[in-house]
């Protein structure tokens, strides 16, 4: 197998797991809304999700393991998305900041501070930050 057939496995494995975690939080409340719907819909077409793995992770997210990113700021994003995913819609609860709680901690980020990783992630996507002051928000919540 040549190693760009290996890196392009590798990175489809990634996006599906990354996919699978945005529709693990979308279905904490065991229903899919219309703008979940549609967030998944714009977050597959930009991770390269066909029609048929999208059904199929629909279905069944936990068949997708996470796959964290190493690079940092992989991370970071992925962590954007899930965060927008959590405040899609209106209904936020224990569940999907637990859930969010879980995902983050399997991306890779430390479990010693990974309250207020969470906690000021979602100030910031509320706050409006796109991904480059996201990531510089997150950066200096690990560092502290």
């Amino acid at each position: 197998m040549s190693f760009d057939k290996l890196f392009d496995k590798g990175f489809k494995k990634r996006n599906r797991g990354h996919f699978a975690s945005l529709v693990r939080i979308a279905l904490t409340d065991h229903k899919i809304s219309s703008k979940e719907l549609q967030f998944l819909h714009r977050v597959a077409d930009k991770l390269e999700i066909d029609v048929i793995e999208f059904n199929q992770i629909i279905k069944n997210p936990n068949q997708f393991p996470i796959n964290p990113p190493f690079l940092a700021a992989h991370r970071h994003e992925r962590l954007y998305d899930l965060v927008k995913m959590v405040l899609t819609d209106t209904l936020f609860d224990s569940n999907e900041k637990s859930m969010l709680t879980k995902l983050s901690i399997g991306l890779g980020f430390s479990s010693n501070a990974i309250e207020g990783i969470v906690a000021n992630a979602l100030e910031s996507v509320k706050k409006g930050d796109d991904l480059e002051a996201f990531s510089k928000h997150i950066m200096a919540t690990q560092s502290s």
